[in-house]
C-alpha cells in the first residue's frame, strides 16, 4: 500500500478543558507553553480538569488528520500501549482515515502518552504532556512498509529528545528518501532545536523541506530572523517559517515567496501549527508554488482556531477553493 504522507511522531491522547488564569497559577501550571510532567503529576492534572473533551492528539498525528480531510491518503507511525486510551487512539486515527500503521503494545509498565491541555478565555492553551509509551518509540516501529511507501514523510522533531526516537526519525526518512519520496521536519519548538542544534543544523541539509517558527529559526542559526533564513535558503530544499500574527515566508534557494495572514481572535488556538503544516503539505504535495502552498497553510490554521480542539470541523478543500487557491 502506498501512502500520499506518512507522519512519524508521538501518538498522544489530547485531554482539553477550560482553565482561566488564576487556576493555572494555582496548579502551578506555566501559561501558554508545553510542558513534560511525569505520570503522577499527570494525574493530578487530569483529575482536575472540569468539562474535558478527549480527542487523539499529537503534533504529526493532528497534521495528518488534516491531510486526511483534504483527501490525501495518509498513515502514521506511533506507539501506543493496549490499554483503554491506546485502543480508542488507533480507533480514532482509523475512523479519521489515517492508517494507524503499529498495532497497540501487549505487555510493559507504561501508559499511553496523554497531554492535559487548559485553554484559556484568550484562546492561549497551555500543554502538560506525559509521554509515557511514546517516548519509546524506536527503530523497531518503523517498517518498511510504511516509510518506504510514503511519497511524503513528516517527522516531528521532539523525537531528537530519546535516542531510539532519533533512531526512529533517521531510519524513516532514509527508508523514505531511498524509495524517491521527499522527507522533512517540524522543528516543534525552540527549545527543542535549543537541545538539538547540531542535530538540526545537519538534517536541515539532508532533508527536502523544514517548517518552524521565527523563534526556532533563530535558535537553530543563534542570530536574527533575516540572517537565519538567509542561512536557511542556502541549508534547506524547502524553508518555511510562521511568525505569530504576521506573513509567512517560505524560501527554496534563491526564490523567497510570503503568505499573508487574516489576523482573528483565536476561541482556541490548539493545533495552529499542526494544521498550518496540513495545509502546506498539501500544497507541496500537489506541487503548488511556495505561495499558494503558504497560503493554503494560513487557511487551515484560521480555520482550527476558530473553534476547540486541534483537528479541522470543516471541508479544508471548500475553503481552498472559496479563496481561490484551487
Amino acid at each position: 500500500m502506498s501512502f500520499d504522507v506518512v507522519g512519524i511522531g508521538n501518538a498522544i491522547v489530547d485531554v482539553i478543558a477550560p482553565a482561566d488564569d488564576s487556576f493555572l497559577e494555582l496548579m502551578g501550571i506555566e501559561k501558554g507553553i508545553m510542558q513534560l510532567v511525569e505520570r503522577d503529576r499527570g494525574e493530578v492534572l487530569y483529575a482536575a480538569m472540569n468539562d474535558r473533551v478527549q480527542a487523539a492528539g499529537g503534533s504529526v498525528a493532528n497534521t495528518l488528520a488534516g491531510l486526511g480531510n483534504l483527501g490525501l491518503n495518509t498513515g502514521f507511525i506511533g506507539r501506543v500501549h493496549d490499554d483503554a486510551l491506546g485502543r480508542y487512539y488507533a480507533g480514532a486515527m482509523a475512523d479519521g482515515g489515517t492508517a494507524f500503521v503499529n498495532a497497540p503494545v501487549r505487555g510493559g509498565e507504561l501508559p499511553t502518552s496523554r497531554s492535559m491541555i487548559f485553554v484559556s478565555p484568550d484562546g492561549e492553551r497551555s500543554m502538560n504532556t506525559y509521554l509515557g509509551i511514546s517516548s519509546e518509540l524506536g527503530p523497531d516501529d518503523v517498517s518498511d512498509d510504511a516509510a518506504g511507501a510514503a511519497r511524503i514523510l513528516f517527522l516531528e522533531g521532539y523525537l531528537y529528545d530519546k535516542d531510539k526516537g532519533k533512531a526512529a526519525f533517521e531510519r524513516a526518512a532514509r527508508l523514505c528518501r531511498e524509495s524517491g519520496g521527499r522527507a522533512g521536519v517540524s522543528l516543534s519548538d525552540p527549545f527543542c532545536v535549543d537541545r538539538h542544534r547540531g542535530d538540526f543544523r545537519r538534517l536541515v541539509q539532508e532533508l527536502d523541506y523544514v517548517i518552524g517558527n521565527e523563534h526556532e529559526w533563530e535558535s537553530l542559526y543563534q542570530t536574527n530572523l533575516t540572517e537565519a533564513l538567509k542561512q536557511a535558503s542556502q541549508d534547506a530544499g524547502t524553508a518555511v517559517c510562521t511568525r505569530s500574527g504576521d506573513d509567512v515566508l517560505l524560501v527554496r534557494g534563491d526564490k523567497t515567496a510570503s503568505a499573508p495572514v487574516k489576523r482573528t481572535t483565536p476561541v482556541d488556538a490548539t493545533g495552529a501549527g499542526d494544521q498550518f503544516a496540513a495545509g502546506f503539505l498539501y500544497g507541496y504535495a500537489t506541487n503548488q508554488p511556495l505561495d499558494i502552498a503558504g497560503q493554503m497553510g494560513n487557511v487551515a490554521a484560521a480555520e482550527v482556531i476558530s473553534h476547540f480542539g486541534a483537528r479541522p470541523e470543516t471541508d479544508l478543500q471548500a475553503l481552498f477553493r472559496a479563496e481561490g487557491l484551487i
